[in-house]
């Protein structure tokens, strides 16, 4: 089951690569902001669960690729995967430091018209 899956995420990859003609390390950003964005905007979900799934979304992405590796026979050296983790986890990290300090949205009060409005001002 690994070995498919670990096939299958190297082709997923290739196929983004060639098809985007993105480097790798643009990729790793996309998919990173992809992750939180879809948390944390799609599902409504808090700041902190969105850069944990991105976080989790990065290391299970290594692990793919480390055991893609292996199977190649060709093991990249450590860096190499930290230097992804980085990427994939840099800007989701900043926005959900600066989201701590983003003003937040009050609830709008609603504008009254018609009947409601005259009796309003029959009130004042």
């Amino acid at each position: 089951m690994t070995d498919e899956a670990t096939l299958l995420y190297q082709q997923l990859k290739l196929v983004l690569i060639d098809g985007s003609g993105l480097s790798k390390d643009a990729l790793h950003i996309y998919a990173g902001m992809a992750v939180y964005l879809v948390v944390r905007l799609g599902l409504r979900r808090p700041a902190w669960l969105a850069w944990i799934a991105v976080v989790t979304a990065a290391l299970v992405g290594e692990w793919l690729d480390i055991e893609g590796e292996y199977l190649r026979g060709r093991l990249a050296p450590d860096t190499a995967h930290w230097h992804d983790i980085w990427n994939t986890c840099l800007w989701p990290s900043v926005l959900v430091i600066v989201e701590r300090w983003w003003p937040q949205r009050t609830a709008a009060v609603p504008l009254t018209s018609g009947e409601d409005a005259e009796r309003g001002l029959e009130q004042a």
